[in-house]
């Protein structure tokens, strides 16, 4: 049966059986536990790194996603103003050449709009099974009239069939009775609609409605070109949106003033560009910053390294600000002989020992007005390829890092086996204590127990002979 004595003095022996027990049980488990402690400090402070760096690496590849952004360039050399931007609206692009352009805008251009004639019976009224064909530039558009169709669901099968034509329908109801209204998107002459083989819906593109019961054709007016002039010299579109016909400048008519013209201006994108240029250095150096904050370990006061960091010495960032410096300094063969073929000809300069990015300023300026660089930035920047600009180039070169399942992850998911495996030598280490501070205890106290017996046979033996000494003295 296990001694009921607990850890403590030995009330047979006067040992510290607890001090004893513990001393051992601590030599025993010290080597082990200092070991698994201090991988877990380790490996806890490496997951925290490779989640940051990821981290990082993902904001950039958003940032190089904006900045490579085809809708909203960043990168474009020049800028295009309206005088009157609620008139004309336009853009430039890269072949753009400083200047001004008065424009003069006669006439929007328009699409068609037709009316059927009128139906008493309103939007409910019954419309007979067939095809209806919806003609416009030479091109017929079929909308099946399913049985039992009614003015309101023919209207909904138009629009369920050609929407995504341009091409829509709605019923307007006048005095007369309810119509079916049909019109488009399309703009310019000779886009009018005219849609037949269905009795009552019949219209004719070219002629007007004349408001009557029975009356069908076009409401308002014909569908028209637009009008206008660029520095006097007279111009048409079908549409309102025009490019080509000023040299790398886009333009959107947006209402007709025949008698004032609108000026156009263009010149350098120079505030533009230098904003551009300063938030993809702002993201690039966020990721040097997190790499070399997990690298650089704690210096003495003689700045010698003591401390190492989560990863020092790690070949993983080295290979990654490799990668990234590599694209800095890299002139695709297929650039096109471009005279802006690296960043330090926009005064984009590394510094040596932190490998930052910065921007000197009078070096842009030079860039931009003297050497006539701001062309030339966004083929730099987005490439004459969809792969061969630099911000394409980066973010292919970071991709394997942080790409799901890339090497951050698969980091990761190694650190976090370790973490876990180390948590299993903890409970292991801790099952074994418990048991070695049992058996010690058990055994110390069997050996109290004996020693408190030897004591007292001693001690009644010590007695028995004191006792006949005292006989024999009597």
């Amino acid at each position: 049966m296990a001694s009921p004595i607990l850890p403590g003095t030995g009330l047979g022996s006067g040992l510290d059986i607890g001090s004893i027990v513990t001393a051992l049980v601590n030599a025993d488990k010290s080597a082990k536990q200092t070991q698994i402690t201090d991988q877990t400090t380790t490996t806890t402070a490496k997951i925290s790194a490779t989640g940051a760096v990821k981290s990082a690496l993902t904001a950039f590849q958003t940032a190089l996603t904006t900045l490579g952004s085809t809708s909203t360039p960043a990168f474009a050399g020049f800028s295009a103003t309206s005088g009157t931007p609620t008139s004309l609206s336009v853009t430039s692009d890269n072949t753009a050449v400083n200047g001004s352009y008065n424009v003069l805008v006669t006439q929007l251009a328009t699409g068609s709009k037709v009316a059927t004639a009128a139906f008493s019976g309103g939007a409910s009224s019954a419309i007979p099974t067939g095809t209806l064909t919806i003609s416009q530039n030479g091109i017929a558009y079929p909308v099946t009239v399913a049985a039992g169709a009614t003015l309101q669901s023919t209207r909904d099968a138009i629009n369920s069939t050609l929407q995504t034509k341009g091409i829509t329908a709605n019923i307007v109801t006048d005095a007369n009775g309810s119509r079916l209204v049909v019109g488009s998107t399309t703009t310019g002459a000779g886009s009018d609609i005219s849609m037949s083989g269905i009795a009552g819906l019949e219209v004719n593109g070219a002629t007007k409605m004349d408001g009557t019961a029975t009356g069908a054709g076009y409401i308002g007016a014909l569908a028209q070109d637009a009008s206008y002039s660029v520095d006097g010299l007279a111009m048409t579109s079908k549409s309102n949106t025009i490019s080509g016909a000023v040299g790398g400048i886009s333009m959107t008519l947006l209402a007709a003033n025949p008698t004032v013209p609108v000026v156009v201006t263009v010149g350098t994108n120079s505030d533009g560009l230098k904003t551009s240029l300063q938030s993809f250095i702002d993201a690039y150096n966020k990721v040097i910053s997190t790499l070399t904050a997990y690298t650089t370990p704690s210096l003495d006061s003689d700045g010698n390294p003591t401390v190492s960091n989560a990863m020092t010495g790690d070949s993983l960032p080295r290979n990654l600000i490799q990668a990234m410096r590599d694209q800095l300094t890299t002139v695709p063969s297929d650039a096109g002989g471009s005279q802006l073929a690296v960043l330090a000809q926009l005064g984009i300069t590394t510094d040596q020992k932190a490998g930052t990015l910065s921007l000197d300023t009078t070096k842009f300026a030079d860039a931009m007005t003297n050497k006539g660089m701001g062309g030339q930035v966004q083929a730099l920047f987005s490439g004459t390829t969809s792969t061969n600009g630099l911000l394409a180039r980066m973010s292919n070169a970071v991709n394997p890092y942080s790409q799901t399942g890339g090497i951050l992850d698969q980091r990761t998911t190694t650190l976090n086996m370790n973490q876990s495996d180390l948590t299993n030598q903890q409970a292991a280490l801790d099952l074994r204590v418990t048991n070695l501070t049992a058996s010690l205890t058990a055994k110390y106290n069997a050996m109290d127990l004996l020693v408190g017996q030897m004591k007292a046979t001693a001690a009644n033996i010590t007695g028995f002979f004191a006792s006949l000494n005292a006989q024999k003295s009597s």
